[in-house]
């Protein structure tokens, strides 16, 4: 028989702010207020639950934070939850304050935070929201299309003033270890180079790449590199301009960092967000926990926990072979 519904739910959102955190949060207060139950918000990711912060949210509480970037509850950092005696003082918290049931939004450690509350046998439904989109359970996590095309938004423009002073830029855009947000902005902006983590390469591949584009004659030329690369937006640099006078192009650089995530979501992210949020509602009400709840096709769908932890999605081959093909 599956296990008894939670009446009182405590929602929280941890790690790296994402665009749609805040849909998800609406969605799945709204979803269990709907049914029934009490909600309460969890201010701070971890560091909230070992200290036992907790407001209880109405209907109105959620109100006009659709299209809001970040998170309405915040996030941080809690040593102490890596610890056995942080989790459970979470547990007591949570169980001092009538809770039974808790939905985590985030990327992989909150993840992780997710599987060890589960592990002490209490309710928990993960919601995949990162900007990285590095989460082995869900196909695209909340945050990665409006963070994408903030990046877009930024090379289009750089592509703008490289054109009037023939420049070359390497642009370096978030992602941790996944390629995904480079390779995607690359494709989408007509880079003429794409380097990601899971493939190093040499910085004179890349620079001939850009050599490549003023032999054809192109006014820019743009290099969209992923964070934790190899090699690094510093080492590409450092190359090229040691070899300016044989490139063509002058050189730059431009590290998009947290630009990205501070987007309101875009039209993608609230629906995506809205989904995963009241899905994850519903598989707490059938009992279902200690899963992440994604998108699989353009279904909602759950992954074991224990399948998600220690694990990271890497780009898909595919997508990087027609990088390749449309910069040249």
């Amino acid at each position: 028989m599956p296990d008894a519904a939670p009446r009182h739910l405590a929602v929280l959102t941890s790690g790296g702010d994402a665009p749609g955190m805040n849909a998800a949060i609406r969605a799945i207060t709204r979803t269990a207020l709907a049914r029934g139950w009490r909600v309460s918000g969890v201010r701070d990711g971890y560091a909230g639950l070992v200290e036992g912060r907790f407001d209880e949210l109405a209907s109105r509480d959620v109100g006009g934070i659709l299209q809001r970037g970040g998170t309405v509850l915040g996030s941080a950092r809690s040593p102490e939850f890596r610890e056995e005696v942080g989790q459970r003082t979470a547990l007591a918290h949570l169980r001092e304050a009538g809770i039974d049931g808790l939905v985590v939004i985030g990327g992989n450690g909150s993840q992780t935070g997710s599987h060890a509350l589960h592990q002490h046998g209490f309710p928990v439904v993960g919601v995949a929201s990162t900007i990285d989109n590095d989460l082995v359970g869900s196909d695209i996590t909340i945050g990665v299309d409006s963070a994408l095309n903030t990046a877009l938004e930024a090379v289009d423009r750089l592509k703008t003033t490289a054109s009037s002073h023939r420049r070359a830029f390497l642009v370096e855009v978030m992602g941790r270890d996944c390629g995904y947000l480079a390779l995607a902005t690359g494709i989408a902006s007509g880079a003429e180079a794409v380097v990601v983590p899971e493939h190093p390469t040499s910085p004179e591949a890349v620079v001939e790449q850009l050599r490549a584009a003023y032999a054809r004659g192109n006014s820019h030329a743009v290099a969209v590199v992923g964070e934790g690369s190899d090699p690094d937006t510093e080492q590409l640099l450092a190359h090229a301009k040691a070899h300016e006078d044989d490139l063509g192009f002058e050189l730059r650089a431009t590290v998009l960092g947290h630009v990205q995530r501070g987007a309101a979501p875009g039209a993608f992210d609230r629906l995506l967000a809205s989904r995963l949020g009241a899905g994850a509602v519903d598989r707490l009400a059938a009992g279902e926990h200690g899963v992440l709840v994604g998108l699989h096709g353009n279904q909602v769908d759950t992954t074991p926990l224990a399948e998600v932890i220690g694990v990271t999605k890497s780009v898909d081959e595919r997508l990087l072979d027609l990088a390749n093909v449309l910069a040249t």
